[in-house]
C-alpha cells in the first residue's frame, strides 16, 4: 500500500501532527486529487478541536488545489490531469429539497471538507465528484488555493448583497478576507471604501482598488461613512462586534451590513438605524462548488490575486499559528 504525508488533527486542541498515512483510493463517485497548495483558514479549528462531531485524527484544510490523479467508478465529468480546486462544500446528497432548489450549502446531508473527512493538509485528497471547482489556466496553484474559500466568501457575499454598479461599498477590514473583498468590490464596478485601523493599510488598499479609506481609529467609521455619502452595502471582514455595531449607522436608507467574520459576541444596534433607515444586518458565507468556479473566472478575467506567504507542509502548524498575522492569506504547498 503506497502511502503519503500528511497533517493531522489527533488530539483535540493539540498541535498539527506529522504523519505518514495511507493514500486513499477514489471510490464510486469519487475524485482522487493531488495536492499542489491547499490555504490556512480559521475553519481549520473544526478539526483541530473535534468540533461538529469531527472525528479525529482528522486532516484539515478546505482551500485546495491541485490535478486530478485518479477518479472513480461512474465518474465521467473529470479526467486525470485536469486542475481543480476543493472549498469548504465537500458534497451533498443531491436529493432533498435544498439540492433539487439548487440550494447546496444548506444540504441536510452536506458534507465539509477537513471535517467530515480528510482534507488539503497532505500530499493527496479524496472527495466526491460534485466537490470539484474547474480552475482557470491564467491562476497558479498558490493563488488559486485560498480563492476557494476567502475568495469565494467575499465574491459571493457582495455579489449577492444587492449592491449594483456604481454604488458605494465600504470593506470592513484589509486582512485575508479584505484584502480580496476590496478587489472584487472595485472589479465589480462599486466606489469601493476601505475601512481599517491606522494608516498603514491605506497605501496598499488603493493600490487594490480603494477609492476612500477610512482610519477606523481616528472615531466612529460608522460617522466617517457618513460624511462620504454612506455605504448602500458595508462587507464587514473583521470579527468585532462593537465596530460591526458602529457600522450601521453607516449605511444609506435600505443598506445592509453583511457579516462575514465574528467574535461569537452580540451585535449592539440601535433599532430606529433599522425601523427608520429600513437598513439591514445578514451575514453569508462560502459557497458550493458552483460558485466557486465562478469566483475562479471572475479572478482570472479581472486580474484578481490574493496576497499570499507558502510553506512546505512540514511547517503547517506555524503556518496555522501565525495565520492572523500574515499579509495576508498563508499557503501549504505539499
Amino acid at each position: 500500500m503506497s502511502t503519503m504525508r500528511a497533517v493531522q488533527a489527533v488530539t483535540a486542541g493539540a498541535p498539527f501532527e506529522l504523519a505518514e498515512i495511507p493514500v486513499p483510493t477514489a471510490g464510486p463517485g469519487q475524485v482522487l486529487v493531488r495536492v499542489r497548495a491547499c490555504g490556512v483558514c480559521g475553519g481549520e479549528n473544526i478539526a483541530r478541536h473535534g468540533a461538529l462531531g469531527t472525528a479525529l485524527p482528522r486532516v484539515p484544510g478546505h482551500e485546495i488545489a491541485g490535478e486530478v490523479h485518479a477518479v472513480g467508478e461512474g465518474v465521467t465529468a473529470w479526467r486525470t490531469g485536469d486542475r481543480v480546486g476543493i472549498g469548504w462544500h465537500g458534497g451533498s446528497c443531491s436529493t432533498c429539497d435544498h439540492c433539487r432548489q439548487g440550494d447546496f450549502v444548506n444540504c441536510v446531508d452536506r458534507e465539509i471538507v477537513g471535517a467530515s473527512y480528510d482534507g488539503g493538509y497532505a500530499e493527496y485528497v479524496r472527495v466526491p465528484q460534485d466537490a470539484l471547482a474547474r480552475i482557470p489556466d491564467a491562476l497558479s496553484f498558490e493563488a488559486a488555493a485560498p480563492l476557494m474559500c476567502a475568495g469565494l466568501t467575499t465574491f459571493n457575499a457582495l455579489r449577492h448583497s444587492g449592491a449594483r454598479p456604481g454604488d458605494t461599498v465600504a470593506v470592513h477590514g484589509i486582512g485575508g478576507l479584505g484584502h480580496l473583498g476590496v478587489q472584487f468590490a472595485d472589479k465589480m464596478g462599486f466606489r469601493t471604501i476601505a475601512v481599517s485601523r491606522g494608516r498603514d493599510k491605506e497605501e496598499l488598499s488603493r493600490e487594490l482598488g480603494a477609492d476612500e479609506y477610512i482610519d477606523s481609529t481616528g472615531g466612529s467609521a460608522g460617522r466617517a461613512l457618513t460624511a462620504l455619502g454612506g455605504a448602500v452595502v458595508i462587507l464587514s471582514t473583521v470579527g468585532v462586534s462593537p465596530a460591526q455595531s458602529d457600522l450601521v449607522q453607516g449605511l444609506r436608507p435600505n443598506g445592509r451590513l453583511v457579516v462575514v467574520a465574528n467574535d461569537h459576541q452580540p451585535l449592539d444596534i440601535d433599532p430606529e438605524l433599522l425601523i427608520f433607515g429600513r437598513r439591514e444586518v445578514t451575514g453569508w458565507y462560502s459557497g458550493h462548488a458552483k460558485d466557486a468556479e465562478e469566483a475562479l473566472a471572475f479572478a482570472a478575467l479581472k486580474g484578481i490575486r490574493p496576497m499570499t506567504r507558502a510553506y512546505p507542509l512540514e511547517q503547517a502548524e506555524e503556518a496555522f499559528q501565525s495565520m492572523s498575522k500574515a499579509q495576508y492569506r498563508n499557503v501549504i504547498l505539499p
